[in-house]
């Protein structure tokens, strides 16, 4: 199933499926419980990131030709960073370029698998972890790369946290149609342009093994969104290096999923 978050007519904040020409079919109940299709079609006013997390955990460094872009070493272990909440951005929604980052341009596109966790998880073995799964998505994890490699002291979480850095959407597509997520095909197109292309089988550290090492010792909750990596072709490792500006628009795609288009803006 497709589930997307929305606000109806009304203003109201509901679930749905099957959503077409504007509308969508109303679900009854939690996506952490259970859902129930009510089969009353509404309309959709404006289209939401599908999950308001209860956490943001991040993996740097995920893909092999990524890392090779870069010069850096694949990773013994996955690369942990976070992301603030407030840094989630629904689709259609303006990418904001920071005002502490209009002096030099650094704001970058990052396509990522999100999987987003259904049920507390804690001490999961990698065989058994997908069942602990709600849903796939797709996120961008925009980064201003000075302050990630520089300004923020070495930690990254500085410059992934800015203000509409994490657009996420445009549905959560729950486990039964994504039987692998080591299959899927992901695409970043910037003004039209294909940017980043790449398939998930090029992974590091599957899905099943993120899980499974995040978790040690570790309760996630559910609603906790874990984002995957991204693959090579990001804008800083390109020459001359292609940083987003002020009426970009950007369109991320992975398989069986869907698009999250987002403008760039600059402040108001």
């Amino acid at each position: 199933m497709k589930i997307i978050r929305f606000l109806n007519e009304q203003g109201e904040e509901s679930l749905g499926c099957n959503f077409e020409n504007d509308s969508a079919e109303m679900l009854k109940g939690s996506l952490f419980t259970s859902l129930e299709n009510s089969g009353e079609r509404v309309g959709v006013k404006k289209l939401l990131a599908p999950v308001s997390p209860v956490n943001i955990l991040c993996i740097g460094l995920n893909y092999h030709e990524h890392a090779r872009e870069t010069g850096m070493e694949v990773p013994r272990y996955p690369a942990l960073f976070m992301k603030n909440l407030g840094s989630v951005t629904h689709p259609g929604d303006p990418i904001e370029i920071p005002v502490c980052c209009m002096k030099k341009p650094e704001v970058d596109y990052e396509v990522e698998l999100a999987v987003v966790i259904g049920k507390s998880a804690k001490n999961v073995k990698a065989e058994d972890a997908l069942n602990y799964v709600a849903g796939y998505t797709v996120a961008n994890d925009v980064s201003a790369r000075r302050w990630q490699a520089h300004a923020g002291n070495g930690q990254w979480v500085r410059g992934k946290s800015y203000d509409t850095f994490c657009p996420i959407g445009p549905c959560l597509v729950t486990p039964d149609e994504i039987t692998d997520p080591q299959d899927l095909k992901l695409e970043c197109r910037l003004n039209g342009e294909v940017m980043q292309q790449a398939s998930t089988a090029d992974m590091i550290f599957p899905v099943s093994r993120l899980i499974e090492y995040l978790s040690e010792d570790t309760t996630l909750l559910p609603g906790t969104i874990i984002l995957t990596g991204t693959p090579s072709g990001v804008g800083f490792t390109r020459k001359p290096p292609v940083y987003l500006k002020q009426g970009d628009v950007l369109q991320l795609e992975i398989e069986n999923i869907g698009i999250l288009e987002n403008p760039v803006t600059e402040p108001s």
